[in-house]
């Protein structure tokens, strides 16, 4: 039966076909039994209207407005030539709807305004016998009704029709709004992740290659400090590889989580460990908070701890052998001050122009678009005398 249905669907001619040739077989009888009696015109024009308006009922949605001019030119041949109303004069009330709910808007109106004067036209030209004028325009209005009804139906499916693609025009317009922005979040995310393992690998990979080759200088001379620096290159290891797990946890989907392969976002609180283990690597870092410390947004404790971990990264990588630095730690009242300075030789003129020294928009770049994430504000540059200074002003806001 769906498919009997599906099949309708997909050929409706051949629907208004069948409908057609029905309402043709019921004007034929009739027209029979009219022949048998005493007619009021030249009934020869009843079976070529019959057939008009049997086509008009077949090709109403394939050619609705040539059907609708059609079955007007049948109407007034009627008039004309006085041919009694009939079954098939039906087909009227169908194009009027049809056209009504797909034909171009001149052809709604023509059909509304025809089918308004098609019952009026008809009972002046075959005027009910022993009827009162009253009842000569009561009847009248009866079959105005059929007319108007067709047509306000037509109209109103025109109307539903146009809602639901508008509709479906919206939630078109919603799904590739919706697709964008998860390309965009999806793009975000790639960028955060990859800001995320440029710091954990350029600051542990520099210690651990720091503290190998002083493993290796005085591996023969002092084996306790060649031990000392091994044992610093696998805690140094071990905790990119947790970051680094931890980033790629956020990639995997469905998956569960074990205990103890995570580590939580870097903070300020963490800064101690972070200068502790960049001393240990060489590098002397005079650290000094100022200020009344007090519980930060997450979002302005990993980029304070990023800003100062690829800095003091960059002054191991650009400042020299004897090259020292300073980290200060400011609260105010509306926001958190860092400044981070060095006494070394300062860095590359690329690292904090043009995209970075490393060309992929990392590094310095990257420091920008963390601060920048979090409203703040960040300036990058060689220090008066020698050195290099990066200097950061991010907003406060009470954490919840």
């Amino acid at each position: 039966m769906q498919r009997l249905y599906d099949f309708l669907r997909r050929h409706p001619t051949w629907v208004d076909g069948f409908w057609a040739f029905v309402l043709l077989g019921i004007s034929g009888i009739g027209l029979v039994s009219m022949a048998e009696g005493a007619g009021r015109g030249p009934q020869a024009l009843s079976v070529p209207v019959a057939i008009g308006f049997a086509l008009v009922m077949t090709l109403r949605r394939r050619a609705t407005e040539k059907m609708l001019v059609l079955a007007a030119v049948l109407g007034f041949l009627q008039l004309v030539f006085n041919v009694e109303t009939m079954p098939a004069n039906f087909a009227m009330l169908v194009i009027v709807y049809t056209a009504a709910a797909d034909g171009p808007r001149w052809a709604s109106r023509f059909a509304l305004i025809g089918g308004l004067c098609a019952a009026p036209l008809a009972m002046m030209r075959w005027p009910a016998e022993n009827t009162s004028a009253f009842g000569l325009v009561l009847f009248t209005m009866f079959q105005i009704v059929p007319f108007a009804l067709a047509w306000v139906l037509g109209d109103s499916i025109r109307t539903r029709r146009a809602y639901f693609a508008q509709l479906e025009e919206r939630a078109d317009r919603l799904e590739k709004e919706r697709e964008a922005q998860a390309k965009v979040a999806v793009a975000a995310e790639r960028a955060r992740i990859a800001r995320e393992l440029h710091d954990v690998v350029a600051h542990n990979v520099s210690v651990m290659v720091v503290q190998a080759d002083g493993a290796a200088y005085v591996m023969d001379t002092a084996p306790d400090q060649a031990k000392k620096a091994l044992e610093t290159i696998s805690g140094t290891g071990r905790q990119a590889l947790a970051e680094m797990r931890r980033l790629l946890g956020v990639l995997r989907t469905g998956e569960p989580e074990e205990s103890g392969e995570y580590v939580p976002q870097p903070d300020v609180e963490q800064l101690d460990e972070l200068i502790e283990q960049v001393r240990t690597a060489g590098l002397p870092v005079d650290y000094k908070v100022e200020g009344t410390p007090r519980p930060l947004p997450s979002g302005v404790e990993l980029t304070a701890y990023r800003i100062v971990q690829e800095a003091l990264t960059n002054t191991r990588k650009h400042g020299g052998e004897n090259a020292g630095a300073s980290v200060r730690l400011v609260y105010f009242d509306d926001g958190l001050g860092l400044l981070v300075e060095d006494d070394g030789k300062g860095a590359p003129h690329e690292l904090y122009e043009d995209g970075g020294a490393d060309g992929s928009g990392h590094g310095l770049i990257g420091m920008r678009e963390r601060v920048g994430m979090v409203g703040g504000t960040l300036d990058a540059g060689p220090r008066p005398g020698g050195g290099f200074r990066i200097s950061a002003l991010l907003p406060l806001k009470p954490a919840h």
